[in-house]
């Protein structure tokens, strides 16, 4: 088991999910952000089912920064409630996820120097 989160969202434009996807970073938040684009989603929404083309955001991030990861993405995203789904990362490649360490503010081994 790891410290090390994946934190699914969507966005509704390619913009907005690298808008996103760039802020993370900057405010050493996630160390990688994947944009997977134009999906389709199909979900409820005020008891009516939609269906939309949306932009998946896959964030790599520790758990010490799930919370601020969370409260950024409320407060950049467009949506009334942004899909906010953390998946724990158990087991992975050392290397990687030391890398993963060096990127993030509050990780483990700390920021890169």
């Amino acid at each position: 088991m790891t410290d090390k989160l994946l934190v699914l969202s969507t966005a509704e434009s390619q913009a907005e999910a690298a808008r996103i996807a760039e802020e993370l970073l900057e405010r050493r938040l996630a160390a990688c952000v994947n944009v997977i684009g134009r999906i389709q989603s199909f979900y409820r929404w005020e008891d009516k089912l939609q269906r939309a083309e949306e932009y998946l955001l896959i964030i790599k991030t520790v758990r010490s920064q799930e919370e601020p990861v969370r409260a950024a993405i409320r407060e950049l995203h467009s949506y009334e409630l942004p899909e906010l789904i953390s998946i724990s990362i158990d087991d992975g490649s050392p290397d990687y996820l030391k890398w993963m360490d060096s990127c993030v503010e509050g990780a483990n081994s700390g920021p890169a120097k």
